[in-house]
């Protein structure tokens, strides 16, 4: 028998011991305690699971957790700078926008969704460390929901996370519920506060569509509206006459026991120049994905969107000119603010649909989970149509995008002195100075 080579040798009471495939070995019970290893525990570490879709961004990440009907929600944010002003107050604004029960025409699900900060400050300021922000749930049904422990609402996820999971929250839809968004809301209006303190950006959001009631383009000064206008009314209109009218929309499919859907467009000003990067992480491409993650969400689109082809490139480019401070800006906007997948400084705009609730009062037909057809009709207390309450989330994950965008353009384009010739420096007008080279 040919002997085996010199490198899988191993001597009569050495610590080494061969491992069948691959060549790998292991440490024997001869070997010192601190040098042993367990290969199976090696082996299996590789099959972890870590947190998959329950965090979002890179630089500023925001963990999300609970569940519509158990103990609370919540998120865990890490990654904020040290040294931000933060209370609860900061945060509970944006969630007193997004909770239930707020008008007739929401779920009349009473929740005050008080918010706690739990860790990652001190004496009001953000420490660096994680921040942990919780919500208690209180003001559960579960018994609205024994039909849906047997039968999946149509178009819900009850059947999709039956199939992925093989179980499922039945209460309020556990995680599927847009009360997880509660979480997001918390983080996003620091992101907003550390956004507008760092670079004067302003993120607004208002209904512009609601069923068959279409807000015209033009009705909105993107430049000007403000955020008392779009809260003057339940709707989140900015136009009264138009809110008036979506508001009666909502109205009439609420006492039919029936549901319709909308569009939600959100502005985002004074945004710095150079967020975003080629390929995959193109600034639409990330606001696209954040805005897809929301519950009921079906559709997205930026500038001049799918109505951009119907124009010629003539007609559609940007032009560019020269503005009085110097800078260089574009006479038009259908780029939506952002171009090669990189904001240019314009005004980022862009809109985000939503179907109809798909729990309903009305009699469907579905099947049950032991696959009998049936007629369902649900109880328990849902939105008639979600954009309303909509309107702070889409602005929770825009602010989420460009808070991470943020970072990882400081991180990576600030680092040395820029080329002042071409670039200027991310951050407000009292920001340190930065070196460039001689360009001459």
């Amino acid at each position: 028998m040919a002997s085996a080579p010199a490198s899988h040798r191993v001597t009569a009471g050495a610590p080494w011991s061969p491992l069948p495939r691959g060549g790998f070995r292991a440490l024997t019970d001869s070997a010192p305690a601190s040098l042993r290893f367990s290969v199976a525990r090696r082996r299996a570490s590789r099959l972890e699971v870590k947190a998959a879709g329950n965090i979002f961004g890179d630089y500023f990440q925001v963990a999300t957790y609970g569940e519509s009907h158990g103990g609370g929600v919540g998120c865990v944010i890490s990654g904020c700078p040290p040294r931000i002003p933060l209370t609860e107050e900061d945060m509970q604004a944006d969630l007193d926008r997004r909770r239930p029960g707020q008008s007739r025409i929401t779920t009349p699900r009473k929740e005050t969704d008080t918010c706690k900060i739990l860790s990652g400050t001190y004496e009001g300021l953000t420490t660096g460390t994680p921040i942990h922000v919780f919500v208690p749930n209180t003001d559960q049904r579960g018994g609205d929901y024994t039909e849906m422990a047997k039968a999946y609402r149509p178009s819900h996820a009850d059947l999709t996370y039956d199939l992925k999971y093989g179980v499922r929250s039945v209460q309020g839809g556990g995680r599927s519920s847009a009360r997880e968004t509660i979480g997001r809301v918390a983080a996003g209006a620091l992101a907003k506060k550390i956004l507008k303190l760092k670079s004067g950006v302003e993120i607004l959001a208002f209904v512009s569509k609601v069923h068959q009631v279409v807000l015209p383009d033009d009705a909105v000064d993107y430049e000007t509206v403000t955020l008392d206008q779009i809260e003057s009314n339940i709707c989140r209109c900015p136009d009264p006459e138009y809110a008036e009218k979506m508001i009666a929309a909502i109205d009439k499919v609420r006492t039919d026991g029936n549901s319709i859907g909308g569009v939600v467009t959100c502005i985002a000003r004074n945004v710095p120049r150079g967020l975003g990067t080629p390929v995959f992480d193109k600034l639409e491409a990330l606001l696209a994905k954040a805005m897809l993650s929301l519950p009921a969400s079906k559709g997205f689109e930026i500038g001049s969107g799918f109505a951009g082809t119907d124009l010629t490139g003539s007609e559609h480019n940007d032009e560019f000119y020269m503005d009085e401070a110097g800078n260089v800006r574009t006479r038009t906007n259908r780029s939506g603010g952002v171009q090669g997948g990189i904001s240019n400084g314009e005004t980022i705009y862009f809109k985000v649909a939503f179907k109809p609730t798909a729990t309903i009062g009305k009699k469907q037909n579905t099947v049950t989970r032991d696959h009998q057809d049936i007629e369902l009709r649900t109880r328990g207390r849902h939105d008639p149509c979600v954009v309303p309450r909509a309107v702070p989330m889409v602005e929770t994950m825009a602010a989420l995008v460009l808070m991470d965008q943020l970072m990882a353009h400081s991180a990576q384009c600030e680092m040395f002195p820029l080329n002042l010739a071409l670039q200027e420096p991310v951050g407000s007008t009292n920001s340190t100075p930065v070196l460039a080279p001689d360009l001459a």
